[in-house]
């Protein structure tokens, strides 16, 4: 396994016939995915809407309550989305089309998150199609809880507006949402879903009001797919995603990008003060054993 210097990050390209695709050290955060004609399918990110362009979540999916949890009568404290997104992975092996990044826990994780662990992450491309899989292994003398996710955030193509492309479900059976707490919280307002579809289509047009409340919280399954098309139903992005209890869409009110988040656990309830073992969606892994999750993000002919 190569190591880079401390503080560097670095970026990591793989490519094929078709995509070539960047990755960050930090966080083997998405940087790039361009087509074979160079277009950018990729948010670039900017300060005005949303400075990151497609994080991985791990060990936690959203927020806290109060950024903080109790594991066995001891309180620890977290940042949204946990520590993944900030700390640096090492290259365990990079092919022409392949690429796997590395965390192991480290005194600097446990004083978040008490347990050990390793975490791998691999891209594989295959045609216009890249698959992510994140194994988790548990290294731990005790049961461990995680939730683990993608935030890929996908930018309008130029010469278009965001109110132009839909969200395509795999079918027309009606889905419901679930939004989070109005008063800025960041949790699950557990009260009330709303209805996405209840007028029975597979296509949802992305109106410039449909994050005016924020991200909309999918669970039970609800979204085994779910993509972005255009205003000729022309397929843009699809998102694969069945080993994902949960999705998340989401974009900033006025951002021109759309964000397709397949997660394994999501943000707390907005009454939710118990024990980590009791939070909604938590993924548990007993001692010496491994998770793998896998999702795919199909990327389609040039709008």
């Amino acid at each position: 396994m190569r190591k880079h210097k401390e503080g560097e990050d670095m970026n990591y390209t793989i490519s094929n016939e078709k995509l070539t695709l960047v990755v960050s050290s930090k966080g083997g955060e998405f940087q790039s995915v361009k087509d074979a004609e160079g277009q950018e399918y990729l948010w670039q990110g900017d300060a005005a809407t949303w400075t990151d362009r497609g994080p991985n979540l791990f060990p936690y999916i959203g927020r806290m309550t109060e950024k903080s949890y109790k594991y066995q009568d001891t309180v620890y404290h977290m940042d949204i989305h946990g520590f993944l997104p900030y700390d640096e992975m090492e290259l365990v092996e990079q092919k022409a089309d392949s690429l796997t990044l590395r965390l192991v826990s480290s005194p600097e994780t446990r004083k978040q998150y008490p347990f050990e662990f390793t975490l791998d992450i691999t891209w594989k491309l295959e045609g216009e199609k890249i698959t992510i899989t994140y194994r988790v292994k548990n290294t731990d003398d005790k049961k461990m809880y995680f939730g683990i996710g993608g935030h890929p955030g996908f930018q309008i193509a130029p010469g278009h507006a965001r109110s132009e492309y839909s969200i395509a479900l795999p079918d027309a059976n009606p889905r419901h949402y679930l939004l989070l707490d109005a008063a800025g919280s960041g949790l699950a307002d557990t009260s009330k879903s709303y209805p996405f579809n209840d007028a029975g289509n597979a296509y949802v047009p992305v109106t410039d009001t449909l994050f005016d409340k924020d991200a909309l919280v999918f669970e039970d399954g609800q979204l085994p797919s779910v993509g972005l098309v255009d205003a000729d139903k022309k397929p843009f992005v699809t998102l694969t995603c069945t080993d994902f209890p949960y999705v998340g869409i989401w974009s900033k009110p006025d951002g021109p990008y759309v964000c397709l988040e397949p997660w394994i656990g999501r943000t707390d309830n907005m009454d939710f003060t118990g024990d980590l073992a009791e939070k909604p969606g938590e993924q548990k892994l007993i001692a010496n054993a491994e998770a793998v999750h896998t999702y795919t993000i199909e990327f389609h002919s040039s709008i």
